[in-house]
């Protein structure tokens, strides 16, 4: 049985809930990602933050991007799965949620992320190309 914490990333970086958006996009611009945990100030995970929340929610909208704070744009509870987590379980959390990256807890403290990528690489071809493919599909 393979778990979450054999497949995510563990060098996960956070944007804090009271950085600025530009902060949020300069960050992901130097670590080459297009999604960013947001962690408040006591380490708990508030939400995440993509590219694409940026542009439509915020330049879209013509907003001022040094006047959002990342914190704005986490809307409900984070979609999440726990290390100890079956793989099974992690790739049925990404197919209902149509979510591309999983935030990973440990005793409800961010410990990585897992992507579609991690999950295409560690699983055969039919099992991740039907994560794939409901992660991606419009209902």
């Amino acid at each position: 049985m393979t778990i979450a914490r054999e497949i995510m990333s563990a060098d996960v970086q956070c944007v804090r809930s009271s950085d600025s958006v530009v902060t949020a996009a300069q960050r992901m611009a130097e670590l080459n990602v297009g999604a960013l945990p947001i962690c408040g100030e006591d380490d708990r995970l508030k939400g995440m933050l993509t590219d694409r929340d940026i542009v439509l929610k915020v330049v879209a909208e013509r907003k001022d991007p040094l006047g959002v704070d990342a914190g704005e744009l986490a809307e409900g509870v984070p979609v999440t799965v726990d290390a100890t987590d079956d793989v099974r379980k992690v790739m049925s959390v990404m197919s209902q949620h149509q979510v591309r990256r999983v935030p990973v807890l440990e005793n409800h403290r961010l410990v990585g992320i897992i992507a579609q990528a991690d999950v295409a690489t560690s699983l055969g071809n039919a099992e991740s190309g039907s994560t794939v493919e409901a992660v991606s599909t419009d209902f």
